[in-house]
């Protein structure tokens, strides 16, 4: 009997014998699973970082982190996704210890191909049945489940959002960093007719250009060096659901040209591959860039523009809803508290007096973090400006207005310093600020920002920014 929701369900399988691997992909192809694989457990991280995974089968003995690693990440980042420990006879004791620390089940090596299908198939069944058990979302109002907003430029957007999600038409979604947009994206998914469709998220500034291509459209075995079997796209894995397409200003010129395609055919052709192959999605498009003017500049294609702004949705940044931040600050505390498994933690009226009066660049994004921190120092159950650490915090709080002034022109001859406006420069000063108090470990400072490990790697590469050392990247 078939799995319910097999035809949905993608299975990520981890094993640094590639023989094994494909044994592994072929049993679950041939039962209708999709399937992600991976060599190692760092791999794996990176991979349930960037794509939604219903169940993990991974080898127990590996390089690295390993098996039991690869179970601990599951279980502190994806608790919902159950694990199947592979184990060789010798290991059984570490197999039935993981068990106890929470992994779903586990199989001895050799496995029986049976057995491990019978194993996914209940844990799956039951998975579902828990989140059937979930209050869903849709039917609700968009203001009932995204972080809080009741200032007027909030009001306004939701309303917006409560209109569009239903539709089937293409958004783009513009707005500063730090702003939710893919979480807005999320949201209209959710709220959308393709809701038990897959959402899948393709980070088009984090992906080499090279690279982007097979990640979105797929290709066949030998298309290239590497190509060694066939490949699905991200595009066709999001057939019946959503794509969303993050950061797309920063997609080459030859790749507009094949979107712009894909949106006005609605097919696909995988690299090396002559089939065109129908897929039928919804696209949400993200960016924190000028598109309009580089559409001037002749740098983004102005059919493609117009193909994905069907519908346009501006993310408000926090400095022009900043009514917002108690509700924020008190949301954020409650969450932040219940993950660290201590008693509630309120601000005090000092501490939202300075987060009112920051100008918070990092926009909701920076606000998060600095609660998540914050709540971290907080040795009582009221957090207090000390607790938290924010640029000119000591300006703050000792005097917030003089702390929004305007700086004092520089002397003659001094370099002045660079525009506190501009969005790069924000962004470069915000990455060198986390790299520099996760003392330049980039997952820990990826982490700090709330962006994966690819999309610090090129924003590192972007800036030019020197990394002291040659082992931070873990």
């Amino acid at each position: 009997m078939d799995a319910p929701g097999r035809e949905h369900a993608t299975i990520l399988v981890v094993d640094d014998d590639k023989n094994i691997l494909q044994v592994l992909e072929a049993r679950l192809a041939f039962a209708h699973y999709k399937t992600l694989a991976a060599r190692s457990a760092e791999e794996a991280v990176e991979t349930l970082a960037q794509h939604p995974v219903d169940l993990v089968v991974t080898d127990v003995k590996m390089p690295g982190m390993g098996g039991v690693g690869l179970l601990n990440e599951v279980l502190a980042q994806w608790p919902h996704i159950p694990v199947i420990l592979l184990t060789a006879y010798g290991t059984i004791p570490d197999a039935v210890s993981s068990i106890r620390s929470g992994a779903a089940d586990y199989l001895t090596k050799p496995f029986d191909g049976h057995q491990l299908l019978q194993k996914i198939a209940s844990l799956l069944g039951r998975e579902q049945e828990k989140a059937a058990q979930r209050p869903a979302h849709k039917g609700k109002a968009v203001s009932d489940v995204i972080w809080g907003g009741k200032s007027p430029v909030m009001r306004d957007f939701y309303a917006m959002l409560e209109r569009v999600a239903p539709t089937d038409v293409a958004v783009l979604i513009m707005g500063e960093s730090g702003t939710g947009k893919e979480m807005v994206a999320r949201m209209l998914h959710d709220l959308s007719p393709r809701a038990k469709g897959p959402f899948v998220i393709v980070d088009c500034g984090s992906t080499q250009p090279t690279l982007l291509e097979s990640e979105l459209f797929g290709h066949v075995k030998g298309s290239f060096t590497h190509a060694v079997r066939d490949k699905k796209g991200l595009m066709e894995e999001a057939d019946g659901g959503t794509l969303f397409l993050d950061e797309i200003g920063n997609i080459s010129p030859e790749m507009q040209t094949r979107l712009l395609r894909f949106l006005q055919e609605r097919t696909i052709r995988r690299v090396g591959d002559t089939r065109a192959i129908p897929v039928n999605c919804r696209v949400i498009a993200a960016t924190n860039s000028d598109l309009p003017s580089l559409v001037k500049k002749g740098e983004f294609r102005e059919d493609l523009y117009f193909r994905l702004k069907v519908v346009t949705l501006k993310a408000p940044p926090l400095r022009e809803r900043k009514e917002d931040i108690p509700l924020l600050t008190e949301r954020f505390l409650e969450t932040f508290s219940a993950d660290q498994h201590r008693p509630g933690v309120t601000a005090s009226a000092e501490t939202l007096r300075v987060l009112m009066a920051h100008s918070w660049p990092g926009n909701v994004r920076e606000l998060k973090h600095a609660l998540e921190g914050g709540v971290v120092f907080c040795s009582g159950t009221v957090l207090e400006p000390g607790n938290i650490q924010l640029e000119n915090a000591q300006a703050l709080h000792a005097d917030p207005v003089a702390a929004q002034a305007p700086a004092a022109p520089p002397a003659s001859g001094e370099k002045p310093a660079p525009d506190s406006l501009s969005l790069e420069e924000n962004e470069h000063q915000a990455i060198i600020r986390a790299l520099e108090r996760s003392a330049w470990v980039k997952k820990t400072a990826a982490d700090l920002l709330g962006i994966s490990r690819r999309a610090i790697h090129y924003k590192i590469k972007k800036y030019n920014i020197h990394v002291p050392g040659k082992d931070q990247d873990d």
